[in-house]
This record gives structure tokens, C-alpha cells and sequence, in this order.
């Protein structure tokens, strides 16, 4: 009898992020800035020293600890994973049974879906409106009313730019006792409303951050998880001994030896969103009542913008308009989502879109 894929596995579509040489790339949140001299140089300093013949550390007790001076929180909280892509997994592998329910926002990063069906959960859809905004009453009641095991999202939200304050996030936290809640920050840098000083306070709280958006280091493929005593000592153990390369480990030391740098490229970043987000607003009120109408929500807490067309149909035209331009947007099946650029590549996005609509 012949192997057979399991009908787990057969299920399965991969994440296909697109490939290739673009103009202009606006379509990962990455930072568009390349890395400082002087965190470049230190960088390549530690990297010099790792022992290449041997097993990188299994804690990465140096990164936990720079990470942990970084945001002041007790290094003892934290957990290092090859980007924060394996930490979800981990978690959603490792702290839930076979068919326990989890619940996702929609619309929300499509890889808690992914590693969800992975580890064989039952997935429970919380829909958002139209304006994309959680109502956090309503969530606690529909977490509580479908007797959900854990509950995972991003704030600020990833692909829609909106966050949820500080009060409502614990009134979420506190409203589920009984729930794990994993709170994917990766976009907190550029927001004021973390939680992860508090995360200590909570037995049901798991608290992800990454150094792939504001520190620019996507690269590296480095994130931390942030949680209490009694969840950290669980999720050290689901990892793999040695998950962290040496490399990782030596660069993200180097990275974060210049926190004034970081802190001056976020706000570079906001700046570079401010002015995309002004010139968009322009175009929505210009493009008011045409077959390219559209609206940008507002208040983006991330270094992207996120646009609706009213027009269903005119986000995937604009989009494939702007690839074969050689500009690479995010197109989902609502919106568009754009990672702001440098200014010459906000420039050239706006400037091709505005040739769109002429």
C-alpha cells in the first residue's frame, strides 16, 4: 500500500509572498531604511566572534536580556524564536489540544489561520466592521458565548492599521480568564499603547514583538515572546534547544546596542506615514464620486496605510496596474495595503496612482 499525505497536510496553501526585482516594494512592512553605519558596523563586530563549529545558545540569554533592557522588562519574561512566526506556531502547537477553538479577528495576519489548521484547532471567525474597529464588549461576548480556548491578534492590526488602547486591551484580557489571549505587537513601535510592561500582571497572557518592522532587521528573522513565569517556563520547553541561529543572535546583539538610532528611525517612519497618509487624503477627497473613489482608514498605527475602494473590483485592477509599473503594493480581497516607502518611493507610488486615474 502506498504513503498517503495526510488530509491535513493536502490541505495546506502556502504563504507565497511575491518574489523577484520591483521598482519600488511597498508590499511587506519592512523598513525602507537600510541599516545604519554604525549599527552595521557593530553588527559585523559580533558576528565575528560566534564559534561557527558550535551550537548557538539555547536561550539566547544575551538577545533576551538586550531585548529585555531595551523595552525594561524582566529578562526573565522572555522568549527568543526564529521570528515571531515560530512562536506562534509553538504557542498554538504546544498550549492547545487537538479540536480545542480558536478564535481570530477578521481581517487579521492570515499566518494565525495557518498554524491554527496546523496544529489541527477548530477556528472561530470574530468578523470586524466596516469600519475594522473591535468592539471590546462585544468580543469578550462572542469569546465567552463560543467557549473559545485562546484568542489571537495583532494590535495595531495588521492588514488594516488600527489599534486598540491600552483600557480596552485589559478589559479583553481580564473579561477572558479562562482564555489565552496572544497579542501579537509587532507593530507597537509605532504606537504609544503597549501592554508589554503589564504582561507580568495576567496568568492568561502571551505578548509577541518582533525586530522586523521598526528596528529593520527583517532579515535576521528574530522575535520575542513575553509572558509570565509560569507560561515562559512552558513555551521554553516546546522550542527547539537551539532555534536561534548564532548568527541571529550575534546581529540582533549589534542592533541593539544603538536604541537612539531605532528610536530615530520610527520616527522617520511615522513621518514618511504622515505624508503618504495627507497626500491619500487628498486623493479621497479629489476622487469623491468617480469610478476610483475610495476611502483610507484613518488613524494608522503602523507604518502602512490601508485603502477601501468603493468600487470592489478597481483595488485589483489598481493593484496589477502598479506591478506592471514596477510598484509592489498588498493586494486583499477588501483593500490595499501600502508599506510607507522613502520618499522618492512614496513619490512614485503616488505619482503613478494619480496617472491611474487620468
Amino acid at each position: 500500500m502506498a504513503y498517503e499525505i495526510s488530509s491535513k497536510a493536502r490541505k495546506i496553501v502556502p504563504y507565497e509572498p511575491v518574489t523577484g526585482r520591483v521598482k519600488v516594494r511597498l508590499d511587506a512592512n519592512e523598513s525602507f531604511l537600510p541599516m545604519h553605519p554604525d549599527i552595521k558596523r557593530d553588527v559585523i563586530s559580533q558576528i565575528r566572534k560566534v564559534a561557527l563549529h558550535r551550537y548557538p545558545d539555547p536561550k539566547a540569554e544575551k538577545c533576551c536580556k538586550a531585548f529585555a533592557s531595551h523595552y525594561g522588562v524582566d529578562p526573565a519574561l522572555v522568549t527568543a524564536g526564529n521570528g515571531s512566526d515560530e512562536l506562534i506556531g509553538l504557542i498554538l502547537g504546544g498550549f492547545f489540544a487537538k479540536g480545542e477553538r480558536i478564535l481570530i479577528t477578521e481581517p487579521d495576519f492570515s499566518m494565525y489561520e495557518f498554524y491554527a489548521n496546523l496544529a489541527e484547532l477548530e477556528v472561530v471567525r470574530f468578523q470586524k466592521k466596516g469600519d475594522f474597529k473591535i468592539e471590546t464588549a462585544e468580543l469578550i461576548a462572542f469569546a465567552q458565548q463560543e467557549k473559545v480556548r485562546g484568542l489571537i491578534f495583532s494590535n495595531p492590526c495588521n492588514p488594516t492599521s488600527q489599534g486598540i488602547r491600552k483600557l480596552p486591551m485589559r478589559m479583553i484580557v481580564s473579561g477572558l480568564p479562562d482564555t489565552l489571549v496572544i497579542l501579537d505587537e509587532a507593530y507597537m513601535d509605532f504606537w504609544n499603547q503597549s501592554m508589554i510592561n503589564e504582561v507580568a500582571e495576567y496568568d492568561n497572557l502571551i505578548l509577541l514583538r518582533t525586530m522586523s518592522k521598526a528596528m529593520g532587521s527583517a532579515g535576521i528573522r528574530l522575535g520575542f515572546a513575553v509572558s509570565n513565569k509560569k507560561l515562559t517556563k512552558v513555551l521554553r520547553g516546546l522550542k527547539a534547544p537551539y532555534n536561534v541561529s548564532s548568527l541571529t543572535q550575534a546581529a540582533a546583539l549589534g542592533v541593539f546596542k544603538h536604541p537612539e538610532i531605532s528610536k530615530d528611525a520610527v520616527l522617520e517612519i511615522m513621518a514618511g506615514r504622515g505624508f503618504l497618509s495627507g497626500a491619500l487624503m487628498k486623493l479621497e477627497m479629489e476622487w469623491k464620486g468617480s469610478p476610483f473613489a475610495f476611502r483610507m482608514i484613518p488613524e494608522s498605527r503602523t507604518n502602512f496605510v490601508t485603502i477601501c475602494f468603493e468600487d470592489e473590483d478597481k483595488h485589483k485592477e489598481i493593484f496589477e496596474a502598479l506591478k506592471k509599473k514596477g510598484i509592489l503594493i498588498r493586494c486583499f480581497p477588501a483593500f490595499l495595503r501600502i508599506t510607507v516607502g522613502s520618499s522618492e518611493e512614496n513619490a512614485k507610488f503616488l505619482d503613478e496612482l494619480r496617472a491611474l486615474h487620468r
